[in-house]
Formats: C-alpha cells, structure tokens, sequence
C-alpha cells in the first residue's frame, strides 16, 4: 500500500518513512504544500500522514483542496500545536485522525492501521481469504494456522491483495504498491515475484484474470 508523508522536519520525514517501510507500506514523501496538494490530487494513496505547519501551503489548506476535489483517502494529521480549537478544524476539514506531536511511532501505526481498516469497511487488523491469514499487527502470514515466512516484497504484495480481496487489482496497480520508487526492477519482476509467491501459499490463493491483472479470491 502507498502512503504519502507531507513533513518538512526532515528528521521527522525519515523516522516515520523508515517505520512505515519497515510495516510493510510502500512510502512517498513531500516536504511543502503545494507539492502535497498535487501528489494527493494527481495519485492514489492508500492514506495520507498530513503535517499542518507546512511551507508554501498549510497542511490545512491543502486537506481541504483535496477534500472540495473528491479525493477521498484517509488522513492522520500530524501538528506541534495541539489546541483543541485546532482538532476541531482539521476534523471538520476531512481528517480522520489526529495525532499531536512528539508522538510515538508504534501509536501513529495503530492509528494508521485503524484509519484504513474504517475506510474499506473492516473492523479488525486480521485479514482472511480461503486458507490465508494475515495480521497485519505482527505481520505474520498463515496458511490453515501454519507460519509462511515471506521476504518484504512477498509481505507487501500479499497484505494489498488481502486487502482488496475479491476484486481483481492490475499489474500496474500492483506494482505501483509493492515497489518503492527506489526499487528497481522489469516488467517480468512481477510475475516472478506472485510465481514465488503462489508456491508459498499454494497455487489457488493468487489467480490471474489474464488481460487484467490478480485477485485473491474471498474462498478456497
């Protein structure tokens, strides 16, 4: 899953990049508005880490561009200033979450966590399709109970497709939230990462809709 980090503290960029790359998230980061305000207007983000005191553009206003053009992904807004009157604005704006700073990493996952599951409708941080489990709290995946163990890049594509479980995703889609941007790799890298994948799981947890892309069905 791609997630955007606006922050221009860049040691604050970093520390939550590194956290969420070490979760399993594909990670983007801005550091001023008004390159925010186009990322989040331009591509599709899982969620969006928004800090308020931003340069250019405030993160405030940017939230509420995005909000008046219908891009609708989640966002936890990260601020130094923590008034309630403030809280009160960002929610009203379209934040979903709000966390003032300094926080602690293992409390902005959980929140990230959370945002996401509400915005596909999901209550819990297990994930299930047929004979495949994931959790994505330990992210440890299981197949009828037994541990599988995956690389990052196998872990990253199983948690998107549970995710989007019963819809079929496209390679591009796919590859868009399995690779960072500073990983690089061919057009057949990903066929050959589901092949690797597929002996792990077994062979009918990941199906191809030729000419469309991949889907994990919700059944054995």
């Amino acid at each position: 899953m791609r997630i955007l980090v606006v922050e221009d503290d860049a040691r604050i960029a970093s520390d939550v990049s590194r956290t969420l790359e070490a979760s399993g998230y594909v990670v983007e980061t801005v550091t001023n508005g008004e390159d925010a305000w186009f990322a989040g207007d331009t591509e599709d983000y899982g969620a969006v880490i928004l800090d308020l005191g931003l340069p250019g553009m405030d993160g405030l206003a940017v939230l509420k561009r995005w909000r008046a053009n219908g891009r609708d992904m989640p966002v936890v807004i990260l601020t130094a200033r923590g008034s309630w009157a403030e809280r009160v604005d960002g929610i009203d704006a379209g934040a979903d979450d709000y966390l003032p700073k300094p926080f602690r990493m293992e409390e902005l996952l959980a929140r990230l966590r959370s945002i996401v599951r509400r915005s596909t409708g999901r209550a819990s941080s297990i994930l299930s399709a047929g004979e495949i489990t994931l959790d994505e709290r330990q992210m440890k995946v299981t197949r009828r109970g037994v541990p599988i163990t995956l690389s990052p890049l196998e872990y990253r594509l199983v948690a998107y497709l549970l995710r989007n479980r019963g819809r079929v995703v496209s390679q591009l889609e796919l590859d868009e939230n399995v690779y960072g941007h500073g990983e690089e790799h061919d057009s057949n890298t990903l066929e050959v990462l589901i092949g690797r994948v597929r002996k792990k799981l077994g062979a009918g947890a990941i199906e191809t809709r030729r000419g469309f892309g991949y889907f994990m069905p919700d059944t054995p």
